[in-house]
């Protein structure tokens, strides 16, 4: 009776440690799912940055507000927001589980509503593993200013 017992829960905690083997997020699967994402967007494909977004996902813009994962598919896929040029640089990424934290610089230039902008950004960007898929869950970004150094009067 108790060898019959610890047979179902031997293997629940075998099944549970497999299965947390597989939710664990790497660093290669992070940087590999932001370069698809500026891919996307660089190259004008709504598709290609609706598949690495989250359901879930959320940006958080410089002026306090908010776009949902559908606002921002709607930005990719118009003509209100233009690339010129974009990089990425900088990568630093923090892993906690299925869970990242992505630390990056962002610069591009072009125009979003016919305004035109030149940007240098500091970007935080949330990654999740969720059932084996890796996703953009949101993404904050604010200017870097550079300060002038203060002179002797």
């Amino acid at each position: 009776m108790r060898i019959s017992f610890l047979v179902p829960v031997l293997f629940l905690l075998i099944l549970n440690a497999c299965r947390q083997k597989e939710e664990m997020l790497t660093e290669k699967e992070v940087i590999e799912v932001i370069n698809l994402f500026d891919k996307g967007w660089k190259t004008k494909n709504a598709r290609l940055v609706d598949s690495v977004l989250s359901d879930r996902y959320l940006y958080f813009t410089q002026s306090g507000r908010t776009f949902d994962r559908a606002g921002i598919l709607l930005t990719a896929a118009s003509d209100i927001y233009l690339l010129q040029t974009m990089e990425r640089e900088q990568f630093t990424v923090q892993i906690e589980g299925n869970t990242a934290v992505v630390n990056t610089v962002w610069k591009g230039k072009g125009s979003y509503h016919g305004e035109e902008f030149d940007d240098n950004q500091r970007c935080s960007i949330t990654v999740v593993k969720h059932k084996g898929k890796v996703r953009i869950l949101s993404e904050h970004c604010t200017p870097i200013r550079i300060r002038k150094p203060v002179t002797d009067l």
